[in-house]
């Protein structure tokens, strides 16, 4: 529905008080033209804002839609290849889609929200007999437990909205479309199913309907911000953008950080690093999926940098340097009085431990360390044979094997 809401408060048929119906994609299968979340909106006289899968579907849901209007009742449609039927409505790609279709009546709170929102950044709807729609207009920090509006939404149950939160937030907060399915609370009268609705013989009328919501969140990219304009920076640069990633490169000395090589990034800052993290934070541009890699391997850079760092709730915080330099790191970081638990979240060194050496290997190692961290709330020391370099001995970079016996036996000094 996030796709219609810039068009739907012009769009003559909302405006103008007709019934209408929206159809929203909540579920995919196989090769799809549209993601989930994606919306169209038909009138009571056929006009539509909106498309599903570029035409291959749209005449059946039309069709479907209006027979909802005229009923009155949701109602859930499956579109999929059909290669027995050459002229049965489906999908060429050979996806298969699920369409939940809701009326809306002029008037109703539904389409109240959807013309009055202009850009919201979320929305949670309830898609079953209880209807309802929710606005979230921060993501990235809310906080299913404490909202009024969302218990109100499920019937004001806590032990449901303790389900919803589990589910809810994750997809609220990584910017994701779902769906949401709920068991009624013992004893809920808002989700039995009516016998009128859907016609059911009488001794059904007592089976609970599922609490349906359907979540969609659109977010702004995340942020990498990367602190060191050096060899390893440059690298780092475009692997983060190839994650999706909004990069800012930050560095305090001007005749490093105004290189040509850095001007591919999304930002460029020169400023004393911890006074530049300090500064985004304050203006609320940090959030809890924001990424910090300091690679300036500077001690007047790296330790107010961190601290301050380690204090905010971020996804990943990666420091690059050597063990030794590492312990020194703890220990003057431990003097300036970081909490011991905080250190536990400081990924240094940074990297997976998968024996990278050049700039562009480090980059690699730095991004797979960032994926593992992000995907599915495991550790990265449980990744099978690429531990996490912090919780790994030994040397950071292996020789190579063409090293000479005499250079085997220098010191290595990123050990």
């Amino acid at each position: 529905m996030l796709d219609l809401m810039p068009s739907l408060g012009s769009w003559r048929p909302a405006v103008s008080g007709q019934l209408c119906a929206v159809a929203t994609i909540v579920g995919t299968g196989g090769s799809v033209p549209r993601p989930m979340g994606t919306s169209m909106m038909v009138s009571e006289n056929g006009e539509i804002l909106g498309s599903l899968s570029g035409g291959c579907v749209e005449g059946a849901v039309v069709e479907a839609a209006l027979e909802a209007m005229r009923d009155g009742g949701p109602r859930l449609e499956s579109f999929g290849y059909s290669s027995e039927d050459a002229f049965a409505v489906g999908l060429t790609c050979g996806g298969e889609l699920e369409v939940h279709i809701q009326p809306l009546r002029a008037g109703s709170p539904e389409l109240s929200v959807f013309a009055e929102t202009q850009r919201p950044a979320a929305l949670i709807r309830r898609l079953d007999a209880h209807g309802g729609v929710m606005v979230v207009h921060d993501p990235v920090r809310f906080r299913a437990m404490e909202s009024e509006e969302l218990a109100k939404l499920l019937g004001d149950h806590p032990s449901t909205l303790f389900a919803a939160a589990a589910q809810v937030e994750p997809l609220l907060q990584g910017g994701r479309a779902g769906l949401v399915r709920l068991a009624p609370p013992e004893g809920c009268i808002d989700g039995w199913v009516t016998t009128e609705r859907l016609a059911l013989p009488p001794q059904e009328e007592t089976q609970p309907e599922p609490i349906t919501l359907f979540v969609e969140s659109r977010l702004p990219a995340a942020r990498m911000l990367i602190f060191g304009a050096n060899d390893f920076g440059a690298a780092l640069l475009p692997a983060g953008q190839l994650l999706g990633y909004n990069v800012a490169l930050c560095d305090a000395r001007p005749a490093f950080a105004t290189q040509s090589r850095f001007a591919g990034a999304d930002h460029v800052v020169t400023e004393w690093p911890h006074r530049y993290l300090e500064a985004e934070a304050a203006a609320g541009r940090i959030d809890s999926r924001t990424v910090v890699c300091v690679l300036t391997h500077d001690p007047k850079f790296d330790i107010p940098l961190l601290e301050g760092a380690l204090r905010l709730n971020l996804a990943y915080v990666g420091a690059m340097g050597s063990r030794r330099s590492h312990r020194q790191r703890i220990d003057a970081l431990l003097e300036a009085g970081t909490p011991p638990e905080s250190l536990e979240r400081l990924h240094s060194p940074i990297g997976l431990n998968l024996g990278a050496v050049t700039p562009a290997e480090v980059a690699v190692s730095i991004t797979a360390e960032i994926i593992a961290e992000r995907g599915a709330g495991q550790k990265t020391s449980k990744a099978p044979g690429f531990p996490s370099l912090k919780d790994s001995t030994g040397p950071i970079h292996p020789a190579p094997t063409h090293t000479s016996p005499q250079h085997l036996t220098q010191e290595d000094p990123w050990t």
